[in-house]
């Protein structure tokens, strides 16, 4: 038996996977990943875009360009029916980048092959055990990775999280949809169209031969391999034809389940992004959530890894993202039934259209379909606090910055604005940057609005504030030693 060493392993290489190996790696953590596939090739198109938080975070890491130089800008956002405009989102990324997923996952994978992330290929997790120190991760061909903690990135299937026994409750599914990539012999009908079984959409793809598309199925059915006789009858059944479909080359059966693990933790087992959360792919939330969940995740672990933390601070990322995910649950859910066909959901989105094109639910909507209005629960204050840090302009003694610069290491900055003076304690915190700086005194938050800014700021790895205040105040040594102090 071949036995192999590392601080954290990470079972799926997926975009979820890959944000967590970046940031292990960055913070100079010794990771693996163990993934089932050869290359980084995917079926299909599968996920097709990052919105503003996704865009923001690649942004703090330095990255974002290598995305959006292979992508196309979108500044609208649909919803029953319509476009509503989000180009006003207060964020330098205020649009969604239309990019397929294989473009964004080896775009992902060329990042964490320069931070000399480990990933072991053809290999499969077939069980594990964890003791107080270790889990041990057998795998396929007798190997064994010995590592302090196992993350499952290994999709809404994840074995991972069944090993780990974590339970995994919510909405059984009431529909089945097709998504095929193909070409039509007939002249087929672009665009979206509801029906009594689903909505259904057909575009052209990028070569402008081929089609890619979804067909609602007339009956549930859950399970892989769909076949070609059942694509053709859900597209009769929807649009009274088949088209003449042929060259199927990706075939895939989704529901409307939406399912939530009920812990994101057990012991030294984790988990992230679908393994963690399933759901309708309206909305284009899943590959999203995920890079945003292995973004908070990262750094905790890296510095529980590294002694800096107490394994206590890991617990945070289930009091942080669970929340999300079962807010990301319920959008799904209200998209889904918006998308029904008959004359009920007809009048429905009639409503809802009339009412998003008022500015503050379209701004509300706008925001939360974006990731822009997630606040994390630190506690009553500064409107800042718990919410991402804007990537505000700074004038700094090095020279104008933003503070998505700052953040590109991947360590903590305690910002001190307009010569605010800071306590001993924290001019000792070896862990956190100190930046001194000068900036416009407001700024705009997505919903909430123009804020005044704070005279200190401790911003976190993943760009949430951590604390406000003067610099001065004993409340920042306490929220230095509770989020960066030492381990032990």
């Amino acid at each position: 038996m071949h036995n192999l060493e590392h601080d954290v392993t990470i079972v799926g290489c997926g975009p979820a996977g890959m944000m967590l190996g970046g940031e292990l790696a960055l913070a100079g953590v010794d990771v693996a990943i163990v993934e089932r596939r050869e290359n980084q090739e995917v079926e299909g198109s599968r996920a097709s875009g990052l919105h503003a938080r996704s865009l923001e975070i690649l942004d703090q890491r330095g990255i974002a360009d290598r995305f959006i130089q292979q992508g196309t800008k979108h500044y609208g956002a649909p919803i029953a029916g319509t476009v509503i405009d989000t180009s006003d989102l207060p964020s330098r990324h205020n649009y969604t980048l239309a990019l397929w997923q294989e473009k964004i996952e080896h775009t992902l994978f060329d990042w964490i092959s320069e931070l000399g992330v480990s990933v072991y290929r053809r290999s499969e997790a077939v069980r594990f055990r964890q003791d107080s120190d270790h889990v041990r991760l057998e795998l396929h061909d007798a190997r064994t990775i010995s590592s302090r903690y196992l993350v499952g990135c290994d999709g809404g299937r994840s074995g991972i999280r069944k090993m780990a026994g974590i339970g995994f409750s919510g909405h059984t599914p009431t529909c089945s949809s097709l998504i095929f990539e193909a070409e039509m012999e007939g002249e087929a009908p672009l665009g979206l169209r509801y029906g009594e079984h689903g909505t259904s959409a057909i575009g052209k793809l990028e070569d402008g031969v081929r089609l890619r598309g979804v067909v609602g199925e007339e009956t549930l059915t859950s399970g892989d391999g769909p076949s070609e006789d059942d694509l053709r009858a859900a597209l009769v059944a929807a649009y009274g034809s088949d088209f003449g479909v042929h060259n199927i080359t990706w075939l895939s059966r989704f529901t409307d389940a939406a399912r939530l693990a009920t812990s994101y933790r057990e012991g030294r087992v984790l988990l992230a992004g679908d393994a963690a959360h399933v759901h309708s792919p309206v909305g284009g939330q899943g590959l999203n959530i995920g890079l945003q969940d292995a973004f908070n995740l990262g750094w905790k672990l890296a510095q529980v890894v590294k002694g800096v933390s107490p394994d206590r601070l890991l617990d945070t990322y289930h009091a942080e993202r669970h929340p999300i995910g079962a807010a990301l649950l319920q959008t799904t859910l209200a998209l889904s039934g918006l998308a029904r066909g008959g004359a009920r959901a007809e009048a429905l989105r009639s409503w809802v259209a009339r009412l998003i094109r008022m500015d503050e639910p379209r701004r509300c909507y706008g925001a939360n379909i974006s990731g822009l209005d997630i606040r994390y629960d630190l506690g009553d204050g500064h409107p800042l606090l718990g919410r991402r840090m804007p990537d505000i302009d700074l004038i700094t003694t090095e020279g104008p910055r933003r503070i998505f610069e700052l953040l590109h290491d991947g360590r903590p900055i305690l910002l001190s604005l307009g010569g605010a003076g800071m306590s001993a304690k924290a001019m000792r915190a070896e862990s956190v940057m100190r930046v001194g700086a000068t900036c416009a005194g407001i700024c705009s938050l997505p919903v909430v609005g123009p804020v005044e800014m704070p005279t200190a700021i401790l911003v976190r790895p993943d760009g949430h504030v951590a604390w406000t205040g003067d610099g001065e105040d004993e409340d920042l040594d306490a929220a230095i030693k509770c989020w960066f102090g030492p381990g032990g």
